[in-house]
Parts: C-alpha cells; structure tokens; sequence
C-alpha cells in the first residue's frame, strides 16, 4: 500500500514546492527587479509622500479638482455588519453595482448626475463617463472629452484662464497602447497634480 501511495505523494509535494512557492516567488522577485514601480503598485509621490496609485482611482472633491468616473464599489456598514454601505474607490471591494439597463435606481442616479452635471455646463453634451460606473468601480482615467468638460468649473473656481487649463489637458491624454488598444485616456490623478503645478506657477 505504501509503496503505491509513495509516488503520488513525492509528486505532490513536489509540484506543490515548485507551484505553490518556486514559481510564484521567482515571479514576484522577477516582476520586482524588472518592473520596480508596477510591482510596488504603481504609487504616485508627491514630497515625498504617497498621494495615491496610478492604477487606482481617487475621490476628488471641490469645485477646483478634477473629477473621475463615479464609483460604485462598497464597504460594510460600520453599524451593521450584515449589510453594506457606499465607499467610493474601495480598492479592497473591486466591483460594479451590478444594476442593469431597467433598473430604477441606476436610472434615476444616472439622471441626477447628469442634471447637476448640465446646470455645471450648460449647452454642452454630458460625457457617459462622467455619469457611469466602471467594472471595477476603481477607473483611474477619464476620456479626454471627461476632463475638457470639467475646464469651465475648474477655470472659475481656480481663477485659471481655460485655454491654458485645455492645454494641460491635452498634454495629459495618453493614446491607444501600442496606437490600436483601448481609447485615448486621462490620468485623473497625475491632471490633479499637474493642475496643482500650474495653479502655482
């Protein structure tokens, strides 16, 4: 009998050593000396300080930021741990509402948005993605059209002319990976801190 379970047992021992702890830690020794800032999760200093991951969106609020994507990811509800609470940007609860095309309450959100929106930026067409949720709930870009509709609210509020503030925006789109993948994008949080530089110039 255990001459039989011998083998069965060595392979697995085996392949768990080589699958379970080998590759995965040659992997991430590899990916560390190779891709130093994507393995440390691609954080963004400022000072000196971490201010965020250009791979993860952050709320931005006030007059004078830009905006992201809503959000519609969630966290436990601290007064009853049996139901959930809205927390934007929850990096530890990726995800989507999950609401559909019929729902209700998708509609009437969307709705709101896009009326507040409008009366920030009257005559001009509301971009989706100011009014939609991503997959992941965590959409650190925005399309260049996102944040050109945002100039007129930043421009007031930071007493900016808005041609220069288009400019900055423009310099911070970054096209289709490899000019075929994907849309033309805007990094919420890098416009944000360019935007900070500029407002103290």
């Amino acid at each position: 009998m255990l001459k039989e379970l011998r083998p069965a047992l060595v392979l697995l021992t085996a392949l768990t050593a080589l699958t379970g702890l080998a590759y995965p830690l040659a992997m991430t020794g590899l990916a560390g000396v190779l891709f130093p800032a994507q393995a440390a999760g691609s954080l963004v200093e400022r000072d000196g300080k971490v201010v965020g991951s250009a791979l993860i969106g952050q709320p931005f609020a006030g007059a004078g930021s830009f905006h992201g994507r809503p959000s519609a990811t969630l966290a436990p509800d601290p007064a009853d741990s049996t139901r959930t609470v809205p927390a934007p940007y929850n990096a530890a609860n990726s995800g989507g509402s999950n609401l559909g095309p019929t729902s209700a309450a998708l509609a009437e959100r969307v709705t709101a948005d896009r009326a507040a929106l409008a009366a920030e930026n009257p005559g001009q067409p509301v971009p989706v993605d100011l009014v939609t949720t991503s997959g992941s709930g965590l959409d650190p870009d925005i399309s260049p059209e996102a944040a050109l509709f945002q100039v007129p609210r930043i421009a007031r509020a930071r007493n900016l002319p808005e041609e220069r503030l288009r400019d900055l925006v423009r310099g911070q789109v970054r096209g289709r990976l490899l000019g075929v993948l994907g849309e033309p994008r805007v990094n919420v949080l890098a416009l944000n801190l360019a935007l900070d530089d500029l407002a103290r110039k």
